[in-house]
């Protein structure tokens, strides 16, 4: 989600006034982590008990967590959050999915039509969101083999110290959650992290100031004589023993600085020592590619030095649709950002987003009515049902793969979305919505409204012939794309890769179903558990070992 520029000035400029006890928000001064350096710094071989390839979701609390008692590098391709406002600040929510420049936080990718995005940055996803904070249904604990129920909560409580707080619901976002449970979203649950069928009011990144709180601030947590953290620090491929060996050894990674200056990052040879790749639903199977595992047919078509042939590397790509409806309003709507959810028990989320220019189009493009007079429900399904699969295009690691998601492929999906879609209109008009919708407005009127606006780079028809159509024709991306190195079919029950040693996959990428409402609740808590289970097993076969 984002908002737009218009005039130069971003769309959000009421946003901290309305939502944050009219406070002025600056950019968060920079914590003093001792251990963080930007990759020039480092030196061209070193050697760690753990290297952790991407400072996201996932990697930030698997490092920080096994730095209590080993050495461990953790590399991140993108810079730090701290001190750029375009981050930190509420103020500027969103301008980095304007910036195409290659230190942006955000690269931009296209797939079916549909503009997408992927973080470059120290935190990952969690700098660039919409702030939103729920925990993930039990089901993704099951399918996740999280099975240490008492770990799980801890886990997530761990997080939310640091990074989540209780927003505060405007008007608007009251309206709209009342009308949801008059539509049937029910019970009305008030505030709790919890994924519950109902309406609620769930947790954000940012605080009462308007800052943002991110992954990266769970460092705070990290041993300082125990982490490395480097910046700018782009891995091209993972190294390999494989002489006299049944199976390929993971024993280091090749990164290159933002000076092209290539580093040489080792493990020390511990019997435990690992290279825990948690780079993201995109990069981490890119990078088992561009380091010789995945399909034969990629592998052969770069050229690839073959360690593993897997077939299932990349495949499994899924991203769940997003699909919105714009509804002016006859009076000015307080800009809102994403805290109310609805959670249906037919696998569609409805969440909202409110007085804001919530498509990056020129204000003209809203056919007379005003973004500011208004706002945006937004409808996601769970799941989802339809994938695709990802491939390279070359062997440059800071290019996009190319990946297909196959949106509404599976008529399951496409249903939910309808099913979500009927829920949306129902609220729109509701008794408890009335005062933010005009009273001759129909709901033909709305759809065809919404078909004009310019949401995706698909061509369609801009009068509304069915729902179905609606929904492959106005379809997004809700930023919860997962899959490509699939638990099962790449990694095993303790995200170990199959037929390889010394090697793990914990991110995004893993996942079978995107988990609750919105993911990286769910993804950092999976960090966490991950980080508390290796070093426990690990600590543990230390002791036996000098008994």
């Amino acid at each position: 989600m984002a908002f737009v520029f218009v005039s130069g000035r971003p769309v959000t400029s009421a946003l901290v006034a309305l939502l944050f006890f009219y406070e002025l928000c600056v950019a968060e001064i920079p914590p003093n982590y001792t251990f963080m350096h930007e990759a020039t710094k480092a030196p061209k071989i070193s050697s760690y008990d753990y290297i952790v390839i991407g400072g996201g979701a996932a990697g930030i609390p698997l490092a920080t967590t096994l730095s209590a008692n080993y050495s461990v590098l953790l590399l991140e391709r993108g810079g730090s959050p701290y001190g750029n406002p375009n981050i930190t600040s509420v103020f500027n929510f969103g301008s980095y999915f304007l910036d195409a420049s290659p230190n942006c936080p955000s690269q931009q990718f296209i797939s079916e039509g549909v503009i997408n995005s992927r973080a470059r940055v120290l935190g990952g996803g969690t700098c660039i969101n919409a702030g939103f904070y729920s925990r993930g249904e039990k089901k993704f604990n099951k399918e996740a083999r999280l099975k240490d129920e008492s770990l799980v909560h801890e886990s997530y409580e761990w997080t939310e110290k640091v990074m989540v707080f209780k927003p505060v619901v405007q008007k608007w976002q009251s309206a709209l959650r009342a009308a949801l449970v008059e539509s049937g979203v029910t019970p009305d649950n008030g505030f709790t992290y919890d994924h519950v069928i109902g309406t609620k009011v769930s947790g954000t990144l940012f605080d009462e100031n308007g800052t943002r709180h991110t992954a990266a601030d769970l460092l705070q947590y990290a041993n300082p004589k125990g982490l490395s953290v480097l910046l700018h620090a782009t891995v091209e491929k993972i190294l390999f023993k494989t002489k006299g060996r049944s199976r390929p050894l993971a024993y280091g990674v090749v990164f290159e600085d933002s000076l092209g200056n290539k580093h040489k990052a080792y493990l020390k040879g511990g019997q435990k020592d690992e290279i825990i790749l948690s780079a993201g639903a995109l990069a981490s199977p890119q990078l088992l590619m561009l380091s010789g595992i995945g399909p034969k047919e990629q592998l052969n078509a770069h050229k690839i030095k073959v360690m593993l042939y897997q077939p299932f590397v990349g495949k499994g790509m899924a991203d769940n649709p997003m699909n919105s409806i714009f509804v002016p309003s006859p009076v000015a709507v307080e800009p809102s950002i994403v805290q109310v959810v609805g959670i249906t028990r037919f696998g569609s989320y409805i969440e909202e987003a409110g007085g804001f220019n919530f498509i990056f189009a020129n204000p003209s493009a809203y056919q007379g009515f005003s973004p500011q007079m208004g706002g945006f429900f937004i409808e996601k399904i769970n799941g989802p049902l339809s994938m695709g699969e990802l491939k390279i295009e070359n062997l440059n690691p800071a290019d996009n793969p190319s990946v297909t998601f196959n949106y509404f492929k599976e008529p399951k999906d496409l249903q939910k979305c309808v099913s979500g879609i009927k829920i949306i209109l129902r609220a729109a008009e509701s008794k408890a919505f009335s005062n933010y919708k005009y009273a001759n407005m129909t709901v033909k009127d709305i759809l065809d409204l919404n078909l004009k606006l310019p949401v995706n780079l698909r061509a369609h028809a801009n009068t509304s012939s069915s729902l179905e159509q609606y929904c492959k024709d106005t379809v997004r991306s809700m930023w919860h794309y997962h899959g490509g190195c699939r638990i099962g079919k790449v990694v095993d029950h303790e995200y170990k890769v199959f037929g390889v040693d010394n090697l793990r996959v914990i991110d995004g990428s893993t996942i079978l179903n995107s988990p609750g409402t919105n993911p990286q609740a769910s993804v950092l808590m999976l960090g966490r558990y991950m980080g508390v289970t290796i070093l426990g097993e690990r600590l543990s076969s230390d002791d036996n070992n000098k008994n």
